[in-house]
């Protein structure tokens, strides 16, 4: 894993110092109306078998990702030429329009689907492409697909590619699409560094406490590794402006309200989700807790995240785990 993660800084750093004279993007398929119907059509990509990025187009890693059946997940982002995204502090880097942010999935180390989000002058588009049989190309898939898979652990799944309207289910903050995973706190120091030395990014941003790695969650407060998880799997929806804002739980990395964060509250609209349990959060006791009790179960209806995986995390069900054990009763 350190290995991987050091190849892509290096890759990110790299590509994010190329001078941005070329670039071979269709600009015009990111901001015109219509979807593309094939992932091709954009450019992003010099080889998209071997997921190398066409000029201008940059690498990057999320210190904590969502976590997706195992799946392998390789980022990038455009930004057009002469255009900057805008740094927010801790925040969202504010991507101007004819940005896109790029993200392919890879299971038993063949690509699967790339999602793409579009940053048209009505604000931001998402669109599913699934990879065909023989790697070359992937197509547009508004209805979403489902097809057998298995997990890096070998456990049989039905793997789904969502549909262009549960897209919007997690990108949705405040009734519009919105990005998820560049945000400041949760993109590596050196990569945000490299980006605003490209000309891409205006500032670097000031980050007064960063999510820590997940490949480093035995290494740091397993609140902090618990916090960072959760803030990546769950705060899209558990935020006041997220679709599940009428729950009370929020679940962001600014959280700093105890009883907001779960911490001996009761239930406000987990319905038979609950499982019976009386509190989000049982200090020192993750077994009567309803946030681990829905994280650890594959039930329609009281699963959590309810959509984007069809497994357990077990390494992100143990760190939680011992984020709510350790917490004073």
């Amino acid at each position: 894993m350190r290995v991987l993660l050091a190849a892509v800084l290096l890759a990110g750093a790299a590509v994010a110092a190329a001078p941005q004279a070329r670039v071979q993007v269709n600009a015009g398929a990111i901001t015109a109306a219509g979807f593309p119907a094939t992932l091709g059509e954009y450019g992003f990509f010099r080889d998209g078998a071997r997921q190398i990025p066409a000029a201008g187009v940059t690498p990057y890693r999320v210190q904590t990702p969502l976590w997706s059946d195992g799946a392998e997940k390789l980022r990038f982002v455009f930004v057009p030429a002469g255009k900057q995204a805008r740094a927010q502090g801790d925040g969202l880097l504010d991507l101007p329009v004819g940005s896109a942010l790029i993200k392919t999935f890879k299971l038993d180390g063949r690509l699967i689907e790339t999602r793409v989000l579009l940053h048209r002058a009505d604000g931001w588009l998402a669109l599913p492409y699934q990879w065909n049989a023989e790697q070359t190309e992937a197509k547009l898939v508004l209805a979403g697909a489902r097809f057998p898979a298995k997990t890096p652990a070998g456990q049989p799944i039905s793997y789904a590619i969502p549909n262009k309207n549960q897209c919007k289910e997690c990108h949705a903050s405040g009734g519009a699409v919105t990005p998820l995973g560049p945000k400041a706190r949760n993109l590596p120091a050196a990569w945000l560094t490299a980006f605003h030395k490209s000309g891409r990014l205006d500032a670097v941003p000031q980050v007064a406490r960063r999510v820590p790695l997940w490949e480093d969650r035995a290494k740091v407060p397993v609140a902090d590794a618990a916090r960072g998880y959760l803030d990546a799997n769950c705060a899209h929806c558990h935020n006041p402006r997220g679709a599940a804002s009428n729950s009370g739980l929020f679940l962001d990395w600014e959280q700093a309200d105890p009883v907001a964060l779960g911490i001996g509250k009761r239930p406000v609209a987990a319905g038979r989700g609950s499982g019976g349990l009386a509190f989000d959060i049982a200090p020192g006791d993750p077994d009567t807790s309803i946030l681990y009790h829905r994280m650890a179960s594959l039930e329609g209806g009281v699963s959590m995240p309810e959509v984007g995986r069809d497994s357990v995390d077990p390494d992100g069900l143990a760190v939680v785990a011992e984020w709510i054990r350790g917490m004073k009763q």
